[in-house]
């Protein structure tokens, strides 16, 4: 058999060469969902003591990035078609979207809030096969 009957079509790739790139930056910026860091911030801020308050902007931040991926993971996994996920999904959104509050009692509300509403996600989500369990 020296060749085939039927014509071939060209090969072409399903993404432009920008796009990949586009892929290719994302893949590059993405790191894995740390359910233990999660964990240790929900713990630190709501611990009976207070953080100091030059933590305050950076446990914030890491708490809204949390409830970031919480959201993508929950969207992404469906578990919106449960009750209690969605209306967690819909507080997550809220907080994430709310600044950091100026006096020291409001962002430190603000921080248990974030805090309360990361651990109830990362439960629910757990519950109902979402995630893993961490540590």
């Amino acid at each position: 058999m020296t060749g085939f009957a039927r014509p071939v079509r060209r090969w072409v790739p399903p993404l432009s060469g920008t796009e990949l790139v586009t892929v290719l930056d994302r893949l590059r910026g993405w790191s894995p969902f740390d359910g233990c860091a999660l964990l240790d911030d929900v713990a630190a801020v709501l611990d009976d003591v207070a953080p100091p308050e030059g933590d305050t902007a950076q446990l914030a931040e890491r708490l809204s990035g949390h409830l970031a991926r919480l959201v993508t993971i929950a969207v992404a996994s469906e578990a919106e078609q449960d009750p209690t996920a969605a209306q967690l999904v819909v507080r997550a959104r809220t907080l994430h979207a709310d600044r950091l509050p100026c006096g020291r009692q409001e962002a430190i509300a603000h921080l248990r809030r974030l805090g309360w509403t990361a651990n109830e996600l990362h439960d629910r989500l757990t519950a109902i096969r979402c995630l893993k369990e961490a540590a």
